[in-house]
C-alpha cells in the first residue's frame, strides 16, 4: 500500500471536484500550488499507476445535457461470450457505462450491465433493440431498469 505525501494530498484537494475549466488546467492547478503543470500531470499519473487514483475523466451531468430518460440495462448472456459482447456494448454512443457483474441465482439470472441514457424512454428501448440484436442467441432475456432519483454522486474527498 502507497500511502499519500503531503503534495499528493494537495493535489487531491485541488482537483477533487473536478479540473478548472482552462486551457491549461494542470498549469493552472500548478500555480495554486506553487509547482509546474507537469509535476502535476506526474504525480497524477503516478497515483493513477498506483492505483491510489482510479480514473480521470469528465462527468456530465446527462440531465443538464437533456438525457432524462436513463436505464439501467441488465442481460442474461452467455458467459464464454460476455466480456467479448460487453467490450463492443461499451463502445455504443448511447452506452455511458458497460460491466459483467455475477449471477444471483436463483433470483438475479443477469451478468452483464449497460447504462443507457435517451431524450425518452422511446430512445432508450430503441438502443435496448439495437443491443439485443449485437448480442444475438447469446442473449436468453434482459430488461430495463429506469432512474426514479438523481442521486448526488461524489467520490471520496480529502478533507
Amino acid at each position: 500500500m502507497t500511502t499519500l505525501d503531503d503534495l499528493d494530498r494537495q493535489i487531491i484537494r485541488a482537483t477533487q471536484a473536478g479540473l478548472p475549466l482552462v486551457v491549461r488546467p494542470y498549469e493552472a492547478v500548478g500555480a495554486s500550488l506553487g509547482i509546474t503543470g507537469e509535476v502535476v500531470r506526474q504525480r497524477l499519473q503516478a497515483m493513477l499507476d498506483q492505483g491510489l487514483v482510479r480514473r480521470i475523466g469528465a462527468v456530465p451531468n446527462h440531465y443538464r445535457m437533456g438525457f432524462t430518460a436513463n436505464g439501467m440495462s441488465v442481460w442474461d448472456v452467455d458467459d464464454d461470450k460476455v466480456d467479448e459482447l460487453g467490450e463492443r456494448i461499451g463502445q455504443l454512443p448511447g452506452v455511458s457505462h458497460c460491466y459483467r457483474r455475477p449471477r444471483r441465482l436463483p433470483v438475479w439470472r443477469f451478468n452483464l450491465f449497460a447504462m443507457l441514457h435517451g431524450r425518452s424512454r422511446e430512445e432508450v428501448e430503441a438502443q435496448a433493440k439495437e443491443i439485443e440484436a449485437m448480442l444475438g442467441k447469446a442473449c436468453h432475456a434482459h430488461d430495463i431498469l429506469y432512474s426514479t432519483a438523481i442521486l448526488k454522486k461524489t467520490g471520496l474527498r480529502l478533507s
